[in-house]
């Protein structure tokens, strides 16, 4: 096998494990949290770890369009590169802002149509996947592109295709003051349940590594993955 990046999972997440306010793209985190008495106070927090993470880092088109990436003003550039995994969700204006603010940006997809094609700034490429293949494109990222660590902050279906290749190493939470409730509500891991003793194998096994209790009730737990 290939070498590829070291991988932590890093989420801010409620004390019941959702990663979303609600079950609708208009719900969010981001954009929910600053107005929520008892959370808000506590949420800068998630933000100032964040500045600390790798300086690779991988999220999704789907949550970056919902935080608004494909209307708000371009950002300035910054040293961190950015992997997006997006087939229909961000348009010509998210393209930009992430070639805007990233050293390198890698947009991976299945759509031969996308907007990113049409982009006119070096610092882009384009990964083209007819099927989502997680393990190959780290070990592209690691061989072509020189990430050795890279952030993982992708939705809970995302992340389930991750668990269940085994591809993370480390997990890094952070915990909110907030019960969300809500079965159709995305939670840190989501996709299908195991269905039997003999799917164990599926499962992240984690040895804590650290844990700290944050300002308003807020806590940081760090795992690594052993299995």
């Amino acid at each position: 096998m290939k070498q590829r990046p070291i991988t932590t999972l890093f989420m801010l997440m409620s004390a019941d494990g959702k990663i979303s306010t609600g079950a609708t793209d208009d719900l969010d985190f981001d954009k929910d949290f600053p107005r929520i008495s008892g959370v808000s106070e506590g949420l800068h927090q998630y933000y100032e770890i964040e500045q600390t993470t790798d300086l690779w880092s991988l999220n999704s088109g789907r949550v970056q369009s919902k935080v608004g990436v494909n209307n708000e003003p371009f950002p300035k550039k910054t040293a961190v590169s950015f992997v997006l995994i997006d087939n229909t969700h961000l348009n010509e204006h998210g393209v930009e802002y992430f070639s805007r603010l990233s050293k390198k940006f890698v947009l991976v997809t299945a759509n031969a149509d996308h907007a990113a094609y049409k982009t006119k700034f070096d610092n882009v490429s384009i990964i083209f996947q007819e099927k989502l293949n997680l393990q190959k494109l780290l070990e592209d990222l690691y061989e072509n592109h020189g990430c050795e660590k890279i952030t993982i902050q992708t939705g809970g279906t995302l992340n389930e295709i991750f668990l269940r290749n085994k591809l993370f190493n480390y997990v890094d939470i952070i915990i909110a003051p907030v019960l969300v409730g809500g079965k159709e509500t995305s939670s840190l891991i989501d996709g299908a349940p195991l269905l039997c003793e003999s799917e164990f194998y599926k499962l992240g096994i984690l040895q804590l590594e650290s844990s700290e209790v944050l300002e308003n009730s807020y806590i940081r737990v760090r795992y690594r993955v052993i299995g």
